[in-house]
């Protein structure tokens, strides 16, 4: 028989004593300061670097979109803010990281039971880390997003602030219930329209909270494979869009392969997943452009069709590579990168996908991880938020991040290290401004690398 390791056990108190004693080391204040590293590497070289593994001919896409404000250059730089980040003081005091942390990387979506959830769901980064990282990246996003909302700095401190006061009470609140409590925490749509109308929010406020919901229950894999699927010569099979959805040269023999990965993936299952997956036949597939920072990257579209033409499943397969924390926090215990965004999600998220999986391609040596294709995914749209509705879903996103520590663990240290004042949140506020400076001059760097033609943007 193995031998098995455990960690010798701590209690509580003790966990809370590591966390403050973690404040000798860095101090909470220390957490408002950024300065940029004497030798920081210019980010479009860094952009540059990353394109490098990207397909070539999505690159201009990637840049186009970064491209439409520095809040979208943002989203698209999680490994330039990772240098910097790396270069700062940390607490040390660590737990599964979402690496990627903004605010457009929460949302809702539908648990296995169809209750809708709302919780990080982007994890391509993930990987342990300082837990400040996670709630630096995001307090920055709201600031940045704020000010090309044309927010004051007054309301963007106030969503920040916010945040992490809201980061802050989850993380006491589960660092004082049973670990099985706080595994089984969430957010669900009930809770969402409460605290929207606990806020003393306007009608139409209310309102729009609900239609967004409503909207992302019917945004299923069945709606999303009849959108983007046609029926040719009584086969179904991808719409071409081109550069956004397109079939590879050679469909039949990418089918056969497609085929054997899937045989590969279907081994990541549990054995009931297995047996569900077994009853789809492969129809068709096809590669799909998504999101803003991903852009460039082999992400797939896989239709499966069950008893009949309209019981349709459709997968995503996409790539994952070394995550950019990486080089700063030591290498995944996972030697497949898929795995290592699958159990990073298994581990933060309060529910995940059914068919969440991972597979890699021996012959090109890439890893992949697979999901369901807009299982009832919905989001808020960040542009329409005026200063209240943004300072809400500050605490909304906050809350999420809390929870999504606490059940990845160490969530007693953490509360330790950021006490019941409010020196922490002061400090996070001071650190998104200043970084919201640096975030600026690296996105006119940007502009400027394509103007001169450095940087290929599509019109």
């Amino acid at each position: 028989m193995a031998n098995v390791r455990t960690r010798p056990y701590r209690t509580r108190a003790e966990q809370v004593a590591a966390g403050r004693l973690a404040r000798q080391r860095v101090r909470r204040s220390s957490q408002a300061t950024y300065e940029p590293s004497p030798d920081r590497p210019n980010p479009v070289v860094t952009l540059e670097l990353e394109g490098e593994s990207r397909l070539p001919h999505l690159l201009p896409l990637r840049y186009q979109r970064m491209s439409e404000s520095p809040f979208a250059f943002y989203r698209g730089g999680a490994g330039i803010m990772a240098i910097d980040l790396s270069h700062l003081p940390h607490s040390n005091v660590r737990t599964q990281l979402c690496g990627d942390m903004h605010l457009s990387n929460l949302g809702v979506y539908g648990s296995p039971e169809r209750v809708l959830l709302f919780d990080v769901n982007d994890f391509d980064e993930t990987l342990p880390g300082p837990f400040e990282w996670d709630v630096k990246r995001l307090a920055a996003s709201f600031v940045i997003a704020g000010e090309h909302q044309g927010f004051t700095q007054k309301q963007g401190d106030k969503s920040v602030a916010e945040m992490v006061k809201a980061y802050r009470a989850a993380i006491h609140e589960m660092a004082g219930t049973g670990v099985l409590e706080t595994w089984y925490s969430r957010i669900s749509d009930e809770d969402l329209l409460s605290a929207v109308r606990m806020m003393g929010a306007q009608k139409e406020r209310v309102a729009q909270t609900s239609r967004v919901l409503n909207k992302a229950r019917t945004r299923t894999s069945l709606s999303a494979a009849k959108k983007l699927t046609e029926v040719v010569d009584g086969k179904r099979r991808f719409r071409e869009d081109p550069p956004l959805l397109t079939h590879p040269q050679e469909v039949g023999d990418n089918l056969d392969l497609v085929k054997q990965l899937l045989a590969k993936y279907r081994r990541s299952l549990p054995h009931d997943r297995r047996q569900l997956l077994d009853r789809f036949t492969l129809v068709d597939i096809a590669l799909k452009v998504v999101g803003v920072g991903s852009v460039g990257t082999r992400a797939w579209a896989i239709l499966l069709q069950g008893r009949d033409e309209d019981d349709l499943l459709m997968l995503q397969a996409k790539e994952a590579g070394v995550s950019v924390l990486e080089p700063f926090l030591g290498m995944s215990a996972y030697r497949n990168h898929g795995q290592r965004v699958v159990e990073g999600q298994r581990l933060m998220q309060a529910a995940s996908d059914i068919f969440l999986g991972w597979v890699n391609n021996d012959e090109t040596s890439r890893h992949f991880y697979v999901r369901q294709l807009r299982d009832m995914k919905g989001s808020v749209e960040v542009d329409a938020m005026d200063p209240a509705a943004h300072v809400a879903y500050g605490r909304m996103c906050g809350r999420a991040l809390g929870l999504a520590h606490a059940r990845a663990g160490g969530v007693a240290e953490i509360a330790g290290y950021v006490g019941e004042s409010d020196t922490f949140d002061r400090a996070i506020v001071d650190f998104a401004n200043a970084y919201t400076e640096q975030n600026q001059g690296d996105y006119r760097l940007f502009m400027d690398a394509i103007s001169e033609g450095r940087l290929p943007a599509a019109a």
